[in-house]
Formats: structure tokens, C-alpha cells, sequence
């Protein structure tokens, strides 16, 4: 038996907003039936392209979050400042053994890192 990743959940308090920053950080397109309440991106993808799913849920975030995602830049200073103009909030830079990321967190404040690809 083999179990594989469906889809990406995150909850949050406005779906359609919050579907609209990972989608346009994302370089994707919202699903055409977003709401407050749900939000989808790539419900009906492609082949190898993650489903995202964005489901409204009364309790605002707390805490750290315990999963967060890694994204991959070889520009950083510039996906950095087009994440901030998306509505990201940057949090910390790090370089740990000769690898450098930088913690932001999206409108909702949910934690992720944007890490320096190194040239091939």
C-alpha cells in the first residue's frame, strides 16, 4: 500500500484571500468558485501539482505552526520583496551551515520559509 499527499489544507479565517496569496506566490490561479468559506487552488490539477484547499474556520491561528512549507528561490532578495507586496510578512533571516532562508508568514500568519537555492 502506498499513501501519497492529496492535497494541502489551511485553515483560515477568509478562504478566497488567503487562496489568492499562495496562488499568486505560487505563480497558480484560484479555483473559479471561491468564497469566504473555501478556496481551492488546482482542485482539478495537473498531474504532479499539489491541490491546495483553503477551508474558513472560526478560531483564529495560535501558536507556532507545527508543518510549514519550504519554498525555493534562486533570487530571494526579489521573491522576498514580491511576497512582502503580496501581503507576507517577513519574519527573520537565517544562514545555518552555509544555507540561508528567511521565515515570513502569510496574511493569516501561518510560517513559512523561502530558502536560497544554490546555483548548479
Amino acid at each position: 500500500m502506498t499513501t501519497t499527499v492529496q492535497a494541502i489544507v489551511v485553515d483560515c479565517a477568509d478562504a478566497a484571500r488567503s487562496a489568492a496569496f499562495w496562488a499568486a506566490a505560487l505563480g497558480r490561479t484560484v479555483d473559479g468558485d471561491a468564497t469566504e468559506e473555501f478556496a481551492s487552488i488546482g482542485i482539478d490539477g495537473q498531474p504532479g501539482e499539489l491541490t491546495w484547499m483553503f477551508t474558513k474556520v472560526p478560531e483564529p491561528k495560535s501558536g507556532k505552526n507545527r508543518i510549514h512549507l519550504d519554498l525555493c528561490s534562486s533570487s530571494p532578495s526579489a521573491d522576498i520583496d514580491r511576497l512582502v507586496a503580496l501581503g507576507a510578512t517577513r519574519v527573520n533571516d537565517f544562514d545555518e551551515d552555509g544555507i540561508q532562508w528567511t521565515t515570513l508568514t502569510d496574511p493569516e500568519g501561518n510560517e513559512f520559509d523561502l530558502v536560497t537555492q544554490e546555483p548548479n
